[in-house]
């Protein structure tokens, strides 16, 4: 269903523009739902063409164990960043055009954020039966590993949280990114990306002019990959509120 400039313009409750909002960011499904699984597809199948290059090469005693490597391999990790492409997309092209039909900036950010989780459990529902594929497969065949890596969590209910949080967390912080974008421009982003480079170095030089590595490695082993997975939650929170007060007093305005 495509919502249309007078669903937007006369919504019949609250709920209702909300939703009509939440709509508005699947209008074009092509750069939230067709694209990103054509590229995870692409990048599935060039990974399915090494290891079985790999696996050829081998002898059967070689092949138990050549592919382990890969449970600790990034390659599904593009699809993580690419929800943050989308919601910064989503806010800085929508936003203009649903102000211009009178929704308020209240309901324009509730129903993006529900727009949002709608997208990370359809991703993650979607991740979650490639591992369990994957898995009973013995990694499609050959051992391999894309969609279960180790620091997902060993089990189904630990990789749908953990892989769930970090959609929520990309997306959320695409979309903070996305209102600073609306709100001062390139100017506004750049000086974001500067301020958060700079805590990412003052927490290394900290970490580092204490001596406090181990410690920091000890506490993400007893924390576990949930524990890490539900702290991810503090820094969506924190993403989702200042997006929320940015847009609140954001006014479009032509690129900078």
């Amino acid at each position: 269903m495509t919502t249309t400039p007078s669903a937007l313009a006369h919504p019949a409750s609250p709920l209702k523009r909300i939703t009509n909002v939440a709509k508005l960011h699947f209008a074009n499904p092509w750069t939230t739902l067709g694209l990103p699984w054509i590229i995870l597809g692409v990048i599935f199948a060039g990974s399915l063409t090494i290891w079985w290059l790999i696996y050829s090469a081998l002898s059967p005693e070689q092949r138990v164990g050549a592919l382990q490597g890969t449970e600790f391999g990034g390659s599904s990790f593009f699809i993580f960043i690419y929800m943050m492409v989308v919601a910064i997309q989503a806010i800085s092209i929508t936003f203009p055009f649903a102000l211009g039909y009178g929704v308020t900036r209240r309901d324009y950010y509730l129903g993006s954020a529900l727009a949002f989780v709608v997208l990370a459990v359809i991703y993650t529902t979607g991740l979650a039966i490639l591992a369990a594929i994957e898995k009973a497969t013995n990694g499609w065949g050959m051992g391999g590993t894309m969609f279960a890596p180790i620091y997902f969590g060993g089990s189904v209910p630990e990789r749908t949280f953990v892989q769930f949080v970090l959609f929520l967390f990309f997306l959320f912080f695409g979309s903070a990114i996305a209102a600073v974008w609306v709100r001062w421009k390139a100017t506004g982003v750049t000086v974001f990306f500067i301020i958060v480079g700079a805590l990412l170095v003052g927490l290394i030089a900290l970490a580092t002019f204490t001596d406090s590595w181990f410690a920091v490695g000890d506490t993400f082993v007893d924390l576990g990959v949930i524990g890490v997975a539900s702290w991810s939650l503090v820094l969506t929170a924190i993403s989702a509120i200042a997006g929320f007060f940015l847009l609140r007093r954001a006014t479009p305005r032509n690129a900078a």
